[in-house]
């Protein structure tokens, strides 16, 4: 589009804000504005998620967290303009120059998330009935996937020539089925230990952490940006799929992603349950599972390299996370006998 026509379109968005662009750039979901007053960052959204979306940036700013990006308000108060079926919201344009190297980044990103989640926390209250629904609810979706997993296995074993990605599942199976016990049990032991409990910790959650979405200003600070699918929940929302993204790599034993966690966890401490449901989530094979239920569904027809390549990548994942799984049960392990060392001392 050319320079003309890119201030024609956004004149009428940034009227309410008393900007007058002198130049624009566009970029894949972000406009950069040019202007007398300074550099602006344009961004718009489903008009559906407005009204929550500035509800929890105003939350936020008032119970003390200011490390989001500000929004700026029109003259006559709004945070965002409603034009052609969408919503615009403006805020500074950030250098984003990284002063820190990737470890670093993400290090400072999970102290911030922590605090974020700190700051937000509080107790809802959770009817005993909605629990102990939403635990068999999920404890039925795990037999289903362990009756998958028999199944498949045994039609698989009773072929006289197995597809490539027939034995390579067989090869996996063990792995498999041992992640989804684990992650059975783990719920079990969550609704044991909170069966009788009344409460729960929510906090504001981010809805996509993400390097690309903590940016830096001049002096080297850092700020979270795109809180569009900001809400209330659990705080392991936002771990959760972070950590799925980052171990989507060839199998290692990815440190970075415990020290990661662990500089969340020295600020904000998940409580036992918490803990046991964290896990529970985190070790279930879901990826493996879908994708054997697809191919179960015959959809494989003319793709088995690929169905084979996704395969193998999925089982990448299982191990991966498996390393995690397994390294925090060790640390968790570690710190209570140190607590119980301590408190034998005490006595």
């Amino acid at each position: 589009m050319s320079e003309k026509n890119l201030l024609k379109k956004y004149t009428p968005i940034l009227k309410p804000y008393a900007v007058e662009p002198h130049f624009i750039e566009e970029f894949n979901r972000i406009t950069k504005i040019y202007c007398s007053k300074g550099t602006f960052a344009l961004k718009s959204i489903d008009p559906h998620k407005g009204s929550d979306f500035t509800k929890h940036v105003r939350t936020l700013y008032q119970k003390g967290y200011n490390r989001i990006v500000p929004i700026f308000p029109t003259v006559d108060g709004r945070y965002a303009v409603l034009y052609e079926q969408r919503l615009y919201y403006l805020m500074p344009w950030l250098p984003n120059d990284e002063r820190e190297n990737y470890y670093k980044k993400h290090q400072q990103m999970f102290r911030e998330l922590a605090r974020l989640h700190i700051l937000s926390s509080k107790e809802v209250t959770v009817e005993k009935e909605d629990r102990e629904e939403h635990y068999e609810n999920t404890l039925l979706e795990l037999e289903k996937e362990q009756e998958l997993l028999e199944g498949f296995i045994e039609q698989c074993e009773n072929k006289e020539y197995m597809s490539p990605f027939e034995l390579m599942f067989c090869m996996y199976y063990h792995d498999t089925k041992q992640a989804l016990t684990y992650s059975e049990n783990k719920l079990k032991d969550w609704f044991e230990k909170t069966k009788e409990d009344e409460k729960a910790r929510v906090s504001i959650i981010h809805g996509k952490i993400s390097p690309e979405h903590f940016l830096y200003d001049e002096k080297g600070y850092g700020y979270f940006t795109n809180f569009e699918n900001a809400k209330y929940g659990p705080p392991s929302h936002d771990l959760l799929p972070f950590l799925a993204r980052s171990l989507k790599t060839a199998p290692k034993q990815n440190e970075d992603c415990m020290d990661w966690l662990y500089t969340y966890f020295n600020y904000y401490p998940l409580r036992e349950d918490e803990m046991l449901l964290f896990l529970s989530y985190l070790a279930h094979p879901g990826p493996i599972l879908r994708i054997c239920e697809k191919y179960l569904k015959g959809e494989q027809a003319a793709n088995e390299r690929k169905y084979v390549q996704k395969l193998l990548k999925h089982y990448w994942l299982l191990k991966n996370t498996e390393y995690i799984v397994m390294r925090i049960e060790e640390v968790e392990k570690q710190k209570k006998a140190q607590q119980e060392a301590q408190q034998e001392t005490q006595d």
